[in-house]
Order: C-alpha cells, then structure tokens, then sequence
C-alpha cells in the first residue's frame, strides 16, 4: 500500500503579511519541501473561497473577525476576507515546490458553508472527493502538515482518521493560530485521542516512521 502526503492550505493569505496570517506560517514551507520525495502521492488542499462567503465578518454587516455566529445550521467564527478564488492570496505559498504534488483538493467554495477538513465541509454535506482519490491510488496511511494546526489541520486529520486511514501529523511542518490560548495543545491531544501519531520531520528523514 502507498503512502501520501497531505500539504494542508499552504497559501500565501496565511503566511506572514497575508490577509489571515497564521504566526510563523512561512516556517513550514521548507519543511513541507523537505519532506515531499519521500512520499508516493503528495497532494494539496486550498481554499477556494467566493469573495461573499458566509464565514467572512464582511459579510455580515456590523460584525468582526473572532465573532461567532450561526451559518447553515452550525457554529462558525467570523473571519478576515481570505484566499478569494483566483486571487493572490489564495496561491499556494511562494517557495512552495509544487512539482510533487499530484492533485489539488479545492474547499470552501459553497458561500453557505465553511470547510476546514481539506475531506468535507464543516457539516460533512459534501465531500471534496479526497478519501476516494486516495483509496483508489492504493493509500491507507496518510501524512499532514499545514496551516493551520487547530483548525484546517485537526479536522483534516480527525476526519481521516474516520476514513479508516492511519493517520500521522508532522508537527514542525505545522503552525496554529491559538485564537483561545491552548488551542493548538487542545487541538493536538484531540488528535492523539483518535490514534493520530505526532511526529517530526527529523523522523522521516531518519527513515524510522517510514519504515513501520
């Protein structure tokens, strides 16, 4: 069976001077292009976001980034405009080599629904087509890393996990936003809690976590 790598919404909005820049977000770009040839699949998710979509404060007049309200039926924080379809900000990462990568998983373009998990929207309405494409390039353990730990990152591994994927983080290949302080710690043991291994990428290289 193969093994791939999930590089989670590496895109220029969420690296330093983007429109929702995640802290040292640039610092997992050279791990990601570290770790890329060791893997059989690579594949990428991004944010493909309408410019009116429903998680954006501006779409709610009255209403800031970090609010929470009600969207289609779930929770949702408000958040700055970002990765806007076509746009700059929503190009994935500059540094980032892209010649491993096999396939893009586009999320969050219904302007009804978020979508953090690069698998379903928050409300596992529609799939991005993902864990199909990954079952049938033979894959049944599955690598990410990305932006942003307690968020994209966490439901993309809680969800592959449900899919029956072993499931394996690269932590220094991972920056959060910690908009609660001890949300990324919550985010991680809520990972470990489901069967997700926390490793670095020091590891891969090594050879040990491929190996098993």
């Amino acid at each position: 069976m193969n093994r791939a790598l999930i590089l989670v919404d590496l895109q220029n909005d969420f690296l330093p001077g983007g429109a929702l820049a995640v802290p040292d977000g640039d610092q997992v770009i050279p791990v990601a292009n570290r770790v890329q040839p060791l893997f059989d699949i690579v594949v990428t998710s991004q944010d493909w976001h309408p410019a009116d979509h429903g998680s954006f404060a501006a779409s709610h007049p009255g209403r800031q980034p970090g609010e929470h309200i009600e969207l289609e039926g779930l929770p949702q924080i408000l958040w700055p405009t970002h990765c806007i379809q076509e746009s700059n900000g929503a190009r994935l990462a500059q540094g980032l080599d892209s010649s491993c990568i096999a396939r893009i998983f586009y999320k969050g373009s219904d302007p009804q629904i978020d979508s953090y998990s690069c698998f379903y929207d928050n409300g596992h309405r529609r799939s991005t087509g993902l864990a199909d494409y990954l079952r049938d390039q033979g894959v049944d353990t599955v690598y990410l890393l990305g932006l942003a730990t307690d968020y994209c990152v966490k439901f993309s591994a809680l969800d592959a996990v449900a899919e029956e994927f072993a499931v394996h983080l690269i932590l220094d290949g991972c920056r959060g936003i910690d908009l609660e302080p001890g949300d990324i710690e919550r985010a991680l043991e809520e990972m470990r809690e489901v069967g997700v291994a926390i490793l670095s990428s020091s590891d891969l290289i090594g050879g040990t976590a491929l190996s098993v």
